[in-house]
């Protein structure tokens, strides 16, 4: 499945659960991930990808920046992984 709707299902399903989220675009920075979602003094970061793919080496390597500050990203690559965070 393209990553597209997958990011299109998971969102609608987050936002259906009371989470904001916000597409996170940096236009002097590449490779950050896709979406944020906050809720209830949580953040979940999601990078989408269509089925099967794995992040970029740029993506990869913000994954483990963001991560060596303490921050989980998840890289999700069909509809029921992402839901399953917010279930």
């Amino acid at each position: 499945m393209r990553e597209a709707p997958i990011e299109k299902k998971v969102t609608e399903f987050a936002k259906a659960k009371g989470w904001i989220s916000y597409k996170w675009v940096s236009p002097n920075y590449r490779g950050v991930p896709d979406r944020l979602f906050f809720k209830a003094s949580q953040i979940i970061i999601i990078e989408f990808k269509a089925t099967g793919r794995k992040p970029s080496k740029l993506q990869a390597h913000i994954h483990k920046k963001l991560e060596k500050e303490g921050f989980e990203v998840h890289v999700i690559d069909s509809i029921e992984d992402g839901i399953a965070l917010f279930a």
